[in-house]
């Protein structure tokens, strides 16, 4: 497993999960599971996590997301 990759294969990651949760919670990585090359799911830290469901869910925070980033704003 190379930790230093956003995208990770899903049976590597499922090997290595431990170190997967232990950068995303100290370094505040974000990963991505795929297969075949597709990503289908990712890991974020926890308060980004908390942050996505406050806000409605993950359909909503991109939402929200995609207008602060179109509208030029700097966050």
């Amino acid at each position: 497993m190379d930790a230093n990759v956003d995208d990770q294969p899903i049976a590597e990651a499922r090997a290595n999960l431990s170190d997967l949760l232990n950068a995303v919670k100290l370094l505040r990585r974000v990963y991505f599971f795929t297969s075949r090359g597709s990503r289908k799911a990712a890991i974020v830290p926890m308060e980004l996590g908390e942050l996505i469901q406050k806000a409605g869910g993950p359909d909503q925070a991109a939402s929200i997301l995609a207008t602060h980033l179109s509208d030029g704003r700097n966050p």
